[in-house]
Order: C-alpha cells, then sequence, then structure tokens
C-alpha cells in the first residue's frame, strides 16, 4: 500500500491530463468539421506513450541494475531523485502557469497549424510530455508500477465517460488536489534524495557518523507516527512524504521546497484572478 497508492494518484493525475488532451483535439476537429484528421490524433498519442514505455522501461533496467543495498545504490538513488526532481518541478511550474489554460492554448496551436503533421506532432507532444513524468515519477519514487497502470487505466474510463457526456465532475478541483499530491510528492523526493546522499557518504566515511549533519529533527520510529508500520506514519508518509526519523537538514529543505512552490502557485492563482 505504501508504493500503491502514491503510483496510482500520480498515474491517474497524469493519465488524466493526457487523455484530457487527446479529448480536447478530437473535439475540436470534430467542431471544425476535421473529423477525417483524427487518426493523426491517435498517431501521435500513440508514438507518445511508445516513448514513455521505452523510456520507462530502460529507466527500470538502470535502477535495477545496482544492488538495493550499499553505498553505490545510495548515490545512484540521490542522483535518480534530485534528476527527477530537478524535471518534475518543471513540469509543476509549467503546470501552474499553463494548466487554467490549457483548453485554449491547445484549440489555438490546432488553429495555428491544422496540417496533418501538425496535429500528429502536437499530440504525439501533449501525451510524450505526460508519459515522460511518470516515467520519471516511477523512476526515481520506487513507485509500484502496478499502482502506475491502474492509475492510468482508471483515468481513461474516468476521460471517456466524461468525453461521452455519462458523468460530470469538477475538473478544476480534481487537478488543483493532484497538483497539490504532486507538489508533495515532489518535496519527498528531494527529501528522500538527501536522507540518501547522508547514508552512502556515511557508508563510505566521508562523513562521520558522529556529525553534526546527521542529527535528527525528532525520532517518532518506535511510535504510531514510524513511517514503515505506524498506523498513522504510514498515510502520513503515503500522503505528505511523511518520515518518522529525518536529520535536520532533510526536514528544513524538504518543506522549504515544498511550502515555496505551494506559495508560488497561491501567488499565481492571486495574480491570474
Amino acid at each position: 500500500m505504501q508504493d500503491f497508492l502514491p503510483g496510482l494518484i500520480i498515474g491517474f493525475r497524469e493519465g488524466m491530463e493526457a487523455f484530457l488532451i487527446v479529448a480536447v483535439i478530437l473535439r475540436y476537429l470534430k467542431k471544425t468539421n476535421r473529423e477525417e484528421s483524427t487518426k493523426y490524433v491517435w498517431r501521435g498519442a500513440f508514438v507518445g506513450v511508445i516513448l514513455s514505455l521505452i523510456l520507462g522501461g530502460v529507466l527500470y533496467a538502470i535502477s535495477n541494475s545496482f544492488d538495493s543495498v550499499g553505498p553505490v545504490s545510495k548515490l545512484w538513488e540521490t542522483s535518480a531523485s534530485l534528476f527527477a526532481l530537478v524535471l518534475v518541478t518543471t513540469f509543476i511550474i509549467w503546470m501552474i502557469k499553463n494548466g487554467s489554460s490549457m483548453t485554449g492554448d491547445i484549440q489555438a496551436k490546432l488553429h495555428q497549424d491544422i496540417s496533418k503533421t501538425g496535429i500528429f506532432v502536437l499530440a504525439f507532444a501533449m501525451i510524450a510530455r505526460e508519459g515522460v513524468e511518470i516515467a520519471i515519477f516511477s523512476f526515481a519514487g520506487s513507485y509500484s508500477i502496478l499502482g502506475i497502470f491502474a492509475g492510468v487505466l482508471l483515468s481513461l474510463v474516468f476521460v471517456v465517460m466524461i468525453f461521452y457526456s455519462l458523468v460530470k465532475v469538477n475538473l478544476k478541483m480534481i487537478f488543483n488536489i493532484t497538483l497539490v499530491y504532486l507538489i508533495l510528492q515532489a518535496g519527498f523526493l528531494l527529501g528522500y534524495g538527501i536522507h540518501e546522499g547522508l547514508s552512502a557518504f556515511k557508508d563510505l566515511s566521508l562523513i562521520e557518523s558522529s556529525h553534526p549533519v546527521f542529527t535528527k529533527f525528532f525520532d517518532l520510529s518506535s511510535t504510531i507516527f514510524d513511517h514503515k508500520t505506524g498506523i498513522l506514519g504510514v498515510p502520513l508518509y503515503v500522503g505528505f512524504g511523511w518520515y518518522s526519523k529525518p536529520e535536520i537538514i532533510q526536514f528544513v529543505i524538504q518543506y522549504v521546497y515544498t511550502f515555496s512552490i505551494l506559495g508560488f502557485w497561491l501567488y499565481t492563482l492571486k495574480k491570474q484572478k
């Protein structure tokens, strides 16, 4: 459950956005009497999915090539987490700036270039971007592959129901909730990367275990707040990236990042109004 639920939510969020993009393009083509061009949408989406699967497979193979324990593995996980953090942060910032006008932007791009190639490239680029984000999160966050696929499948069912007006939902609310979750998980990636990096340096005797950098902010690992087994710690870990015995540096940097991104989002929303 610790790995499945985060994977489910991330897969659902990114899958929802990707499938909604396809739905927006298809509706626009139908509205402008260009239904004969829908095949280029599906071709672009298909190639985007294939590219995402290839990238995901490559990253998965690289990750599994390292032992699960030892300083080399920890250094790899640190590097992967921080690299993924940079990419995911750019995705988050893009969503904050452009999420509210996504439909209009897509239709504007279609209006500017409604050639067969333009439709293919737009569908491919939009789908590939979401797929790459899923692959990166899965790779760096060690989320359940089953959870991610379940989330993507659930989002597909949801979008089909929306497309055929079988259900009416507040998409803005769903995107806002899942965007908050994405920001929290990005912060967790940062904290996880710092923790594993410090552990690797200790194992390699580059930093003494008595060094102040290893001072814990708090230690609740033997309580119900333990992030691996605690009755409250596990849901907090899944939902908010909670860690029951973080180093001070890990805790401070993780939550400074998290609240900075949340603050930037609130500022952007206020500015857009």
